[in-house]
């Protein structure tokens, strides 16, 4: 909703609202006080959203809210004033609402800007009150001028955000929801992060103490629901490595992508520059290199040059980076009391990259393996459709192993063939049975497409290199102070082993039609190879 029509909704409300507070405060400057408030964050959510179907009820529940409140900080007690002694003492002016905005604002503002990185500090300081030019700031820093500008920008979102959000006093009455919930590394008996997060509740508790420590009770006043309920719940979270505790306050230890609408942006922009930039050379080179042609390739749809690349294109294009991890694994992941070890991430529902809703049938890269053979698989919308528990049996050491036994020639029990076929790895045909994922006989054949992604990706290192930094600082500058080394873990892979990269590449070549989508019988196995390590 515009401004205007904020404003004039509020109007509307102005006498109710008043007569509301008046009958229920000690002392007529209460009653203002406590209307001002009401009447102030109703018109701040008016132009923040656009899902307010019934506004005389939402105007009732924040109210209620707001005198919870009051009642709190003054005892419970309240005395009887008459409207009409009152009845023009606020709102009487026209402008007196923007007003009071500005001078709050002016107060909130204050308070934003100490919650910006320091990076950002310096930036909008030497700019705005320094007039200093944003080439100058880039050179005094050290840092392009570009990254000057994306601050920039940034931080005058985030300072508006701060300020109109309220986010704190919104998850009362406007809790958050999580869409993708996955994680990094191997998960335990309990299963993935989507186990954890299947309430609303422990949703809104984890996204509360997200950027700052709080206690049950803090949480409890954030959310706006009993201390009981919400103490069982962060015990169970901290039992389970979700939070940290530090003298009787909690901390989320779990990354939550919040949608920012800039980050969205640019992320859009930079997987498609990259997935094309990267994708056409890949394909080109290893169509022209003769590979798929090679009978080191063992498949049943050897001969289907377009299932062979939904399956190589992705492997090579996650593995032909051997870059040195600066950050381990296990310096950052979690372990957890039901065996899992990982790095738990979420995104909150609101509007998003265009390939959201296709990474929310995607999972991996994943692998497993054994001494000698890893199986290296991707789930995407154009595979057959399969639930957690599925894609865990498929990408287990049970299904390497068997697949192992099988192209050994070893007999298997009836019962394992079936696990193999009803899992898509091997199929029936005239009495033979046969591998659908894609097999490398040896070591030779992987090491000689890798060494193509490799070429491909030295060609245009500069490039993504510099598009990486400054993706990496743009999320690192709007990560919590105590996870950034856990963020930047994950940054490392960007381009890599990257299901988001992955996807874009695969979206980009079916686009342009290099990839034709996959038969209907092809789907249980595809993106999916065996190697040898």
């Amino acid at each position: 909703m515009n401004k205007t029509d904020a404003e004039k909704a509020i109007k509307s409300y102005i006498k109710p609202i008043l007569g509301f507070a008046l009958k229920r405060c000690k002392s007529v400057s209460d009653a203002e006080d406590l209307a001002q408030e009401i009447a102030l964050k109703v018109f701040r959510a008016l132009i923040l959203r656009d899902d307010i179907s019934d506004l005389r009820g939402y105007i009732w529940t924040v109210a209620h809210n707001a005198l919870a409140n009051y009642y709190r900080k003054c005892g419970g007690t309240y005395t009887v004033v008459s409207l009409e002694t009152v009845q023009n003492s606020l709102f009487g002016d026209s402008d007196l609402l923007q007003n009071a905005q500005k001078r709050e604002d002016s107060k909130l503002l204050r308070g934003e800007i100490a919650k910006l990185t320091e990076i950002q500090r310096k930036i909008l300081t030497a700019y705005y009150y320094e007039n200093k030019t944003q080439a100058q700031i880039a050179k005094e820093l050290k840092i392009t001028l570009s990254t000057v500008k994306w601050h920039l920008f940034d931080s005058k979102k985030n300072l508006k955000r701060g300020i109109e959000n309220m986010k704190e006093e919104q998850l009362a009455f406007n809790p958050v929801s999580f869409s993708l919930m996955g994680f990094n590394g191997s998960a335990g008996t309990m299963g993935g992060t989507q186990a954890f997060f299947r309430s609303a509740l422990a949703q809104n508790v984890a996204y509360c103490v997200y950027r700052e420590q709080k206690s049950v009770e803090e949480i409890a006043d954030c959310l706006g629901v009993s201390a009981v309920y919400v103490r069982s719940e962060v015990e169970f979270l901290r039992e389970y490595g979700y939070l940290i505790e530090n003298k009787g306050k909690y901390i989320a230890n779990m990354l939550i992508d919040e949608g920012d609408e800039s980050l969205v942006k640019l992320h859009d922009e930079i997987y498609s520059a990259v997935a094309k930039l990267f994708g056409d050379d890949l394909y080109s080179e290893i169509i022209t290199s003769g590979l798929l042609n090679d009978e080191r390739i063992i498949c049943k749809w050897r001969e289907d040059k377009n299932y062979l690349l939904w399956a190589i294109l992705p492997f090579v294009g996650a593995n032909s980076d051997d870059s040195e991890e600066k950050i381990k694994f296990e310096e950052v992941a979690t372990m957890r009391p039901d065996g899992a070890f990982d790095i738990a991430n979420v995104s909150l529902k609101c509007d998003r990259s265009p390939l959201a809703k296709s990474m929310e049938k995607w999972c991996g890269p994943s692998w497993s393996g054994t001494s000698e053979r890893s199986l290296w698989c991707c789930r995407s919308e154009w595979s057959k459709e399969k639930s957690m528990q599925q894609l865990w049996d498929y990408v287990s050491p049970r299904s390497i192993k068997l697949l192992c036994r099988f192209m050994d020639g070893d007999s298997l029990s009836v019962d394992e063939y079936a696990y193999l076929s009803e899992q898509g790895f091997i199929r029936q045909t005239q009495g033979e049975w046969e591998i659908c994922a894609v097999w490398f006989a040896d070591k030779n054949i992987s090491d000689e497409l890798l060494s193509i992604g490799k070429r491909v990706r030295q060609k245009h290192k500069k490039v993504m290199d510099k598009i990486k930094k400054d993706y990496s600082d743009a999320v690192l500058s709007v990560t919590p102070k105590h996870l950034h080394k856990t963020q930047a873990y994950g940054l490392q892979y960007m381009f890599r082993a990257d299901g988001w990269f992955l996807l874009y590449l695969l979206k980009y070549l079916v686009a342009v039609g290099k990839l034709s989508l996959p038969t209907d019988e092809q789907k249980s196995s595809l993106t999916t190879i065996v190697h040898k390590l």
